[in-house]
């Protein structure tokens, strides 16, 4: 990842003023009146291509990378106007630009790397098969199956909730390889062609009208030895590579584009002559100060990640404050919307703050889950952070 070298004001002025007059001439005015999910990915394909282009699509990646080597105070100016342009969120290649890039860039060898970290680049996109039926949460619990025969491994199982799969090119998996000792000590990382005979991809037809997520079918799908990242056994440590960067750099993002979007809750008050009431001032400011409580701890976590400081548990402490500030946007955006709000509304692919409110809102309940449900969080909070007792096995809520 990029070093947090100092920056100078007059620099990162000059970064904001160049990207904020490139996003008036290159931001899609139309990028939400896609009307089918391959018009979106379309369109997603497009504007990363205009993003690689002008150096703005990968801060985060080293310096020999075109747009790479940024430091963190010009990673948040380029979020930051990326939000205020209300630009196109990269749900396509977001997969592909931290998870598969922070797994290659610290796990992966150099032969891997110099093969798909290029390729990234081009358009090449990465899915992610981690969570299965049985294991959303308790990643410890996969039971999808790695079977090695000589120079390949056979691998039968099922994946769910994989973020664009349908339109993916490659998958980062996490698979089985011995069921003896501790549940993680089993568990070894792959990198999966979704093209080889016996992967078959099914979209999930979600509540809110899109389709984000797909479940994937492994039928004796063949992976060369090669194509493992790290030794057999060590999945679990792999995974938390790709975990932290969802944890970090994503929801720094995500952070800086809801507080972008609290202008469409400012507007909606206006709209409904709202602006003078009380309890309504009173739950947007706390709303606002919710907001930037979440990029701030987003802003701190990477710092310490990047300069070796990170603790256990400070990622689930910014995914929660995320999560939460989004249902707690996303409902107050349905309180002030009154009866139109209620109505289902033509999804806009890909966006977690539209003003499409009840979109929005059952969204926001699926973050909850997504990257680790909120109770796996306080879990690890309580436990590895603040070293409290571990929650007693067998224990269920009264």
């Amino acid at each position: 990842m990029a070093h947090p070298t100092d920056v100078s004001t007059t620099a990162l002025a000059g970064l904001r003023a160049d990207l904020r007059a490139w996003l008036a001439v290159n931001r899609p005015a139309d990028w939400r009146a896609c009307a089918t999910h391959a018009e979106f990915a379309a369109s997603q394909r497009d504007w990363f291509r205009k993003l690689v282009e002008a150096g703005y699509a990968i801060p985060h990646w080293p310096a020999e990378w075109p747009g790479g080597g940024r430091s963190l105070a010009e990673q948040k100016v380029i979020y930051e106007e990326l939000a205020r342009a209300d630009a196109p969120r990269l749900l396509l290649s977001f997969v592909s630009t931290y998870h598969a890039f922070a797994t290659l860039h610290e796990c992966g060898n150099a032969e891997q790397k110099a093969r798909y970290l290029p390729g990234i680049l081009r358009g090449e996109t990465w899915c992610q098969g981690f969570s299965e039926p049985g294991a959303g949460s308790d990643l410890a619990a996969v039971r999808t199956r790695a079977e090695r025969r000589g120079d390949v491994y056979a691998v039968n199982g099922q994946k769910v909730w994989s973020t664009m799969a349908q339109y993916a090119d490659r998958c980062l998996l996490l698979a089985r390889t011995a069921s003896e000792g501790a549940k993680q000590a089993g568990l070894t990382y792959f990198l999966l062609d979704m093209t080889a005979p016996g992967v078959t991809v099914r979209p999930i037809h979600q509540i809110q009208g899109d389709e984000e997520f797909a479940e994937i079918f492994l039928d004796n799908v063949e992976i060369p030895v090669t194509e493992r990242i790290g030794a057999e056994g060590d999945g679990w440590a792999v995974a938390q590579a790709t975990l932290s960067s969802e944890r970090g750099l994503t929801l720094m993002e995500l952070g800086y584009r809801m507080r972008g979007a609290l202008d469409r809750l400012a507007a909606l008050i206006g709209e409904t002559g709202r602006t003078g009431d009380a309890g309504v001032q009173r739950d947007f400011g706390a709303l606002t100060g919710q907001v930037d409580a979440v990029c701030a701890l987003a802003d701190q976590f990477l710092d310490r990640r990047m300069t070796g400081q990170e603790q256990v548990g400070d990622a689930s402490v910014v995914k929660n404050a995320y999560s939460r500030a989004l249902r707690a946007y996303a409902a107050l955006g349905v309180r002030l919307g009154g009866i139109a709000a209620q109505r289902r509304e033509p999804i806009t692919y890909g966006d977690l703050n539209s003003g499409n409110w009840m979109a929005d809102f059952m969204n926001s309940y699926a973050w909850t889950i997504a990257g680790g449900s909120e109770e796996i969080q306080r879990n690890i909070i309580a436990e590895r952070m603040l070293g409290m007792p571990r929650e007693p096995k067998g224990w269920t809520a009264p």
